[in-house]
């Protein structure tokens, strides 16, 4: 060999060491949350104490030195740097503790990493001090000058608030290696956008799409039905703020719209009126466009319906069963009065046909939202990083069901001309919804429909019920005709073998789980988020406000580390506020899925199987495999 390829051997061969080496490390923590729906606050709280993780670490660094008190202290000063350092005032005595608690508790998070990767996520400015701080192997000897000079240089020069700050984002970002974000980022709370931004800083996640950020991404994508529906749902929760302040979108004209059309309407009072900031004169506005939305919406999906015999969805052209004064309607051969009815703009000879004022007002949300440079930073972002389902580290990762019958056979859905279930059905509609994303220009192809589709229909993975009754709950009293049958799929998931059965399906071994969001966890029912032995976890314990009447908990969290597989079930966070001023976390409870026999390794992931597989690589290209 001649010199160079001397240098490229050597080079080679200090590559298989680093490969092969990191392969023994521990495995890095996992995080998984899901069915966020808008709760800024709460997800923020959870994201900043990482599901108890920060917790735990304290109290394996200072039980025995710090009291219960002192531990809840500092750890609120690792979730609020922003109250508890920067606005804090400290002798030169009390910054010597806190950064000396701040570098163990720091060194201790990163230990699991290689040096490399730990530089990574060190702030430049101070990487060089924060690697002598962190691999102090001669504490008590040679050294201990050497860093006690460095934290009294920091805290003369005023620098201890800006580095304990840094400290407490790097606790943060080591103690959890990767978030999984299994859907329902938006809808039903204020601050979806709020998420996303906070989601956006996040090192390493990845996101499975779920039905209420589908009619998002279809919002953009120009889906007109799902602009609707999207719309309505936020004028159902009177989060005009996220439209108006966090979007940018002006409102003005569906207002003089709706004024000009509708009254207040009871049906359609927004959810939790008592909470909203409004005057009684912004209320009646919000009820007005609440219901020029909700026909505008039924409209839109009656066209689609129409261009799109393929769904089998006639039963829902709901508006072309109204009778001939609009006071009724017929479903399934029976007749049912109409409560509060709102229909003057309904024309019973072409019911799908949009009144030009409704037309005008959905094309120019549409522009509006299209050209919503934040939005379309939040929607990119949802999209690029998203996927329908996941497999990871063993694991099958997706928002809502695999559809299937009675008997645990998947369900075909016929798309032109082509059977999809299962996998490959969801595969379809992620490819499907890239393209409509990729041509927003596009408002009726059959990507575009389809996305709406995924959001309602019968063999959807995401919505899993074989109706959406959206115009009977606004408008028939009887409650019989509200119900949705869930898909088999959410009784399935109780057997250990049907659970299986799926795994294998997405060509996995059944070693892992499969994890699950969108349907709430009744937990004051007794309901268990561990089903089918343990094959099966569902983590929607109810974030959203809206379901903790039902679920008795605040939502749940998944996390997967080295040595165990645990759940965590959260209590009703209140404010932020309230939380700071009282140490009043959202005290979690955990329930162990799994304790692994032997710690697990990096090779044991997907990462270190790429790994190993490189190191193999190289082995062969020198010839050096045994």
């Amino acid at each position: 060999m001649n010199r160079r390829d001397d240098m490229q051997q050597l080079d080679d061969l200090a590559e298989v060491i680093n490969l092969e080496a990191i392969q023994q490390l521990p495995k890095a923590t996992e995080h998984f949350i899901s069915d966020l729906h808008g709760e800024f606050e709460a997800f923020d709280h959870l994201m900043r104490n990482c599901s108890g993780i920060i917790r735990i670490k304290i109290a394996d660094v200072f039980t025995g030195e710090l009291t219960s008190r002192e531990q809840e202290r500092l750890a609120f000063m690792i979730y609020y740097p922003e109250v508890f350092i920067q606005e804090g005032k400290y002798s030169s005595d009390e910054w010597l503790i806190l950064l000396n608690r701040l570098v163990r508790l720091t060194r201790n998070a990163s230990s699991k990493y290689t040096r490399s990767k730990v530089r990574k996520a060190m702030p430049k400015v101070y990487a060089y001090i924060l690697e002598e701080l962190l691999y102090q192997y001669d504490l008590e000897t040679n050294k201990q000058a050497y860093y006690d000079a460095i934290f009294a240089s920091i805290i003369e020069l005023d620098l201890a608030v800006n580095f304990a700050t840094e400290l407490t984002h790097l606790i943060k970002r080591f103690v959890v290696d990767h978030l999984h974000v299994l859907g329902d980022i938006y809808d039903r709370g204020a601050y979806p956008d709020l998420i996303m931004d906070t989601l956006m800083e996040a090192p390493s996640l990845d996101i499975q799409w779920g039905n209420h950020d589908i009619i998002w991404i279809g919002a953009y994508s120009g889906s007109l039905a799902s602009l609707a529906v999207a719309l309505r749902i936020t004028l159902r929760y009177g989060h005009t703020r996220l439209l108006e302040e966090g979007y940018g979108i002006n409102l003005d004209r569906l207002r003089k719209f709706s004024k000009q059309f509708y009254q207040a309407n009871p049906a359609f009072m927004p959810k939790g009126v008592e909470d909203l900031a409004m005057s009684e004169e912004d209320i009646c506005a919000l009820n007005c466009m609440h219901q020029a939305m909700t026909i505008i919406q039924f409209k839109l999906e009656s066209q689609i319906i129409q261009r799109r015999p393929e769904f089998e969805m006639d039963d829902r052209l709901v508006l072309h069963y109204l009778n001939d004064d609009k006071t009724e309607i017929t479903l399934d051969e029976v007749t049912y009065s109409l409560d509060h009815g709102c229909f003057e703009l309904v024309d019973l000879d072409n019911p799908a046909e949009l009144h030009l004022g409704e037309e005008l007002i959905i094309h120019d949300l549409l522009y509006q939202m299209q050209r919503s440079s934040r939005f379309k930073k939040h929607i990119d972002f949802l999209v690029n990083k998203g996927s329908m389902y996941k497999t990871y580290n063993n694991n099958l990762l997706f928002h809502g069901c695999i559809p299937c019958s009675e008997d645990g056979a998947f369900m075909e859905m016929t798309f032109q001309g082509k059977k999809y279930s299962s996998r490959q059905l969801m595969d379809f509609y992620d490819q499907a919804i890239r393209k409509a994303h990729e041509q927003p220009n596009i408002t009726d192809d059959f990507e575009t429909d389809l996305i709406w589709y995924i959001w309602c229909g019968a063999k959807s993975s995401l919505f899993g019920k074989n109706i959406m009754k959206t115009f009977e709950r606004y408008f028939i009293a009887d409650k019989k005709t509200h119900y949705e049958k869930q898909n088999d799929y959410y009784s399935l998931r109780d057997n250990e073998d049907f659970c299986r059965q799926v795994l294998e399906a997405f060509d996995l071994d059944g070693s892992g789980y499969i994890i699950n969001g969108h349907t709430p966890v009744k937990a004051l029912l007794g309901e268990t988020p561990i089903k089918a032995n343990g094959k099966m976890l569902v983590i929607d314990g109810g974030l959203s406000k809206a379901y903790q009447k039902e679920t008795g908990i605040a939502g749940y969290t998944l996390i997967d580390n080295s040595h165990e597989t645990y759940l965590v079930a959260h209590h009703p966070f209140t404010t932020k506020t309230d939380a700071i001023a009282n140490f009043k976390d959202i005290l979690p409870e955990q329930m162990i899925v799994s304790k692994r026999t032997q710690r697990a390794k990096v090779l044991d992931t997907d990462i270190g199987q790429r790994l190993k597989k490189e190191a193999n690589q190289l082995r062969e290209k020198w010839s050096l495999n045994q």
